[in-house]
C-alpha cells in the first residue's frame, strides 16, 4: 500500500542524459549516479538496455551498473527496456529492482519509440511481465503522451483507461504518467491523475513531467491535488526523449521539487550536502559543450 502522506522521488539521470549530444565518459556516469545514490530518491531511473545504435549514450549501461556502490543505499534502481532482448539483459543484474516500459497511448509514438504497434508492444509487456515475476522484479508502465501527442491520435482519459485496464491485468501495479514533449496543461494534468487515481486506488499512479523553468509548479501542485505521490524528476531540469519529434523540453527540476514538498511536509530524509555534491557533479556533466553548438 502506498504511503499517502510522503512522495516518492524518482531521480531520472538515464532521462537527463540520453538525448545529450556528446557522449559522457563512462566514468564520469558512475561517479555521477554514486553521488545520486547518497541523496535519499526513492528510486533512480539510471539507464536503459536499447539499442545502441538507437540511444548511443546508454550504450555502457552494463558497464555503469557493475561499478555502482549500493551496498550502502536504500535507493532503488529502475532500467528503461522496450523488448524482450533488453528485458533479459537487465533482469541478469540483482541490483535492479524495477524494469521500465514506455508504452505509448499514441499509436505513432509507440511505432517511433518502441518500433512496435500497440498490440505488439501489449505482447512485450505481457512476456517481460511474466519474466519479472519469475525473479521477483517489479515492472513500471511509463504512460508516453500521457496527456495528449502532436501527431492527430485520438486521445482522450477513455482511452487512457482501457490501455492501463488491460496492463493492470497483467498484475502490474506501477503506472507513471509521462508528458513526453511537455504540453500538459495543470487542468490536464489533474483531470488524467484524479481520473486514474479514482479508477484504480489499489495502484500507483505516477507521473513524469516535462517542464520549462517558468511552468513547472502549477503541474507538480496539480498532480498532488490529484492524489498523486510518485514524481519523477531530473537534476537542472536536464532530459527528454530523443525519440519524440520536437524541441527536448526538460524533466521537472528536481532541486526545486525538493523544498517545494519538503515546505508541504511530504518529503523527509534527503541528505542536501549530497544533493549539493550530484548538482556540482550535473554542472561538470551537463556543461555546454562548445564544440556541438
Amino acid at each position: 500500500m502506498v504511503n499517502n502522506s510522503q512522495v516518492r522521488l524518482i531521480e531520472c539521470p538515464r532521462d537527463a542524459m540520453q538525448g545529450w549530444k556528446g557522449f559522457i565518459p563512462t566514468q564520469k556516469k558512475i561517479e555521477y549516479i554514486n553521488s545520486l545514490l547518497k541523496v535519499g530518491f526513492h528510486t533512480l531511473d539510471f539507464g536503459s538496455f536499447v539499442s545502441p545504435k538507437l540511444i548511443p549514450q546508454m550504450a555502457d549501461t552494463e558497464e555503469v551498473i557493475s561499478k555502482l556502490d549500493i551496498q550502502n543505499s536504500a535507493t532503488k534502481l529502475l532500467a528503461i527496456v522496450a523488448n524482450h532482448r533488453g528485458a533479459m539483459d537487465a533482469l541478469k543484474h540483482d541490483a535492479i529492482d524495477f524494469l521500465g516500459f514506455p508504452f505509448s497511448i499514441s499509436p505513432s509514438f509507440q511505432l517511433r519509440n518502441t518500433n512496435s504497434s500497440m498490440q505488439e508492444s501489449f505482447a512485450r509487456v505481457q512476456d517481460i511481465q511474466n519474466s519479472c515475476i519469475r525473479v521477483n522484479k517489479q515492472l513500471v508502465i511509463y504512460i508516453s503522451m500521457g496527456f495528449g501527442n502532436p501527431y492527430g491520435d485520438p486521445y482522450n482519459e477513455e482511452i487512457a483507461y482501457a490501455w492501463v485496464h488491460k496492463l493492470a491485468g497483467l498484475d502490474i501495479h506501477v503506472f507513471s504518467l509521462a508528458d513526453t514533449i511537455g504540453i500538459a496543461t495543470p487542468d490536464q494534468v489533474f483531470k488524467m491523475t484524479a481520473y486514474l487515481q479514482k479508477q484504480f486506488p489499489a495502484h500507483e499512479i505516477g507521473v513524469h513531467l516535462h517542464s520549462t523553468p517558468f511552468n513547472w509548479k502549477p503541474k507538480i501542485d496539480a498532480a498532488l491535488r490529484a492524489g498523486c505521490r510518485r514524481f519523477d524528476g531530473a537534476l537542472k531540469g536536464f532530459g527528454g526523449c530523443p525519440m519524440a519529434d520536437d524541441e527536448l523540453v526538460g524533466n521537472m527540476n528536481t532541486e526545486l521539487m525538493i523544498p517545494h514538498f519538503e515546505e508541504l511536509g511530504l518529503l523527509k530524509n534527503i541528505d542536501h550536502s549530497a544533493l549539493l555534491e550530484a548538482g556540482r557533479l550535473a554542472n561538470e556533466i551537463f556543461a555546454p559543450d562548445i564544440g556541438s553548438l
